[in-house]
């Protein structure tokens, strides 16, 4: 009997081996283990949220949390976690100048490991819950001056979801990962920090444009972007696509181009040492005066999807 068992798990092994079956940890993604948001707060500092992330065979993640106005579906508050342990509950530190005005809201979760798996989200763990914020009450026969209405949302800055509905699409057309820490928006640089998000992939993989604009301009520094694109969005942003491989460049200034639309290839020209895009998101116009780039992490994570 014991044989026939052990003959049994040889060729259980065979057929795994001969199929070249990864092993499960090697498809896992983060997933929400907890998350405590109340349903209901009053108006002013964000309510306390806690969440705990988990993912077999990784000890990191990197955790950000945005408040969403049901309203206009604009984030109104963003909070980055950074690097956290998995399996460890952890409080959201929201930025000090955070506030939230009476009204719906959604609070989403974003988390990623080193090799760029995004959170995996289900009916039971999807990472998002509602939160009703209430007006303050006063006291008993105090009366209190009608409050001058809160802009509900930045100009400019069109949405995760506004993104996603105008088809927005991944600009890296090929297999990627988010790097890490060294890799992330605000990361330290030499006299001064990182303005986009790199995207790891191999030499040669197609970098395709979003959503639908005109290129701006494509140009070459040397010690700096190498090759690159910018392109300015009918919604608002410009994007900028630096590190392209040499003689790649598939567009020039002021050619209007489409979602999807090949820029360039994917290098690592200029002051790179490994092959990947580096993907900066602008408002207010890319190097003009007033403008500025965000963190495009959250919009590359929904354009994966």
């Amino acid at each position: 009997m014991r044989s026939a068992r052990l003959a049994a798990v040889s060729v259980v092994a065979t057929v795994v081996a001969l199929c070249g079956a990864a092993p499960a940890f090697a498809l896992a993604r983060p997933v929400i283990a907890g998350l405590s948001v109340p349903r209901t707060a009053s108006a002013g500092r964000p309510p306390r949220v806690a969440l705990r992330i988990d993912e077999p065979g990784v000890a990191w993640v990197y955790v950000q949390v945005t408040v969403s106005a049901l309203s206009t579906h604009r984030a109104v508050v963003a909070a980055s976690l950074g690097w956290v342990r998995t399996g460890r509950t952890v409080t959201v530190r929201w930025p000090s100048s955070a506030t939230l005005t009476a009204g719906a809201y959604q609070l989403t979760v974003s988390a990623h490991d080193r090799r760029g798996a995004t959170l995996l989200r289900s009916a039971h763990s999807s990472g998002e819950a509602s939160l009703t914020v209430t007006a303050p009450v006063a006291p008993a026969g105090v009366t209190t001056a009608p409050e001058a209405p809160a802009p509900t949302s930045e100009p400019g800055v069109p949405t995760v979801s506004q993104t996603v509905a105008d088809g927005a699409v991944f600009p890296v057309a090929g297999p990627h990962n988010f790097g890490g820490p060294e890799n992330v928006f605000g990361a330290p640089r030499d006299g001064y920090l990182h303005q986009g998000q790199d995207i790891l992939t191999a030499e040669g993989t197609p970098v395709v444009a979003p959503l639908s604009g005109t290129i701006l301009t494509t140009s070459y520094q040397e010690g700096g972007a190498g090759y690159y694109a910018v392109e300015q969005t009918t919604i608002g942003f410009d994007f900028m696509f630096a590190h392209c491989q040499e003689s790649s460049l598939a567009v020039a200034t002021g050619q209007a181009v489409s979602a999807g639309q090949a820029l360039c290839r994917a290098g690592q020209t200029g002051d790179a040492t490994a092959p990947h895009l580096d993907f900066e998101m602008w408002v207010g116009g890319w190097q003009a005066a007033g403008g500025r780039p965000i963190n495009p992490l959250p919009y590359l994570e929904a354009w994966e999807g």
